[in-house]
């Protein structure tokens, strides 16, 4: 059986044997390595982030004495569950990623990573709790993500890509009320600033 580390973009950990493109963690350990098994925590820390498969070699044994390891479908999926890019494997990403929050906001200097983590934290936790904004689905910029009752969608050129763990299936169009916005509002304002996440292998070209 898969662990339940497939991360949603409404940030619900679940089992699922789809392969995620993108790997990260919530601040720490959540699991118990004997059993292999989630504790009642969702996350250790306030920093959420998301990581490439891939870095410098390294190899991890998968919900061992360490951290928990996360999977997501892509960093679209990862920024709608309130996760951001890592410093230190994907530094470029994230110093992308800062600089947009801070123009996206009219701040006057970029936020440090800590301070990020603090802002978006009870965001994440208030859209988890059902209690983020609803707005018309056409004003979202590319790289959000909304709900339609229990179903998640990304917007992409103008279109709604209807998200699984595996994947994105084919493009429809936008609904034309309001829709529950899953990506946080200071992620927005970094995708409105001109972010731009990494997608999944089978999402079509925005």
């Amino acid at each position: 059986m898969p662990l339940q580390n497939r991360v949603t973009p409404f940030g619900t950990l679940v089992a699922d044997g789809a392969r995620g493109e993108m790997f990260g963690n919530r601040g720490g350990r959540i699991h118990d390595p004997a059993t292999r098994r989630l504790t009642g925590r969702r996350w250790a820390s306030k920093a959420w982030i998301c990581c490439v498969l891939s870095f410098k070699g390294r190899q991890r044994s998968v919900w061992g004495a360490s951290y928990t390891e996360l999977f997501f479908a892509d960093e679209v999926t990862a920024l709608a569950a309130g996760h951001r890019p890592c410093f230190e494997c994907r530094r470029r990403d994230a110093l992308a990623f800062q600089a947009a929050v801070a123009r996206g906001l009219g701040l006057a200097r970029p936020l440090s990573a800590p301070e990020m983590d603090a802002r978006l934290h009870p965001e994440r936790l208030d859209i988890m709790a059902r209690s983020g904004a609803v707005v018309p689905a056409a004003g979202l910029p590319d790289g959000a993500m909304f709900a339609m009752d229990d179903a998640a969608f990304a917007v992409r050129g103008g279109r709604a890509l209807p998200w699984s763990a595996g994947g994105y299936a084919r493009p429809a169009p936008l609904p034309p009320g309001p829709v529950r916005v899953l990506t946080p509002p200071t992620t927005l304002a970094a995708l409105r600033a001109g972010y731009a996440p990494l997608w999944h292998s089978s999402a079509p070209q925005g």
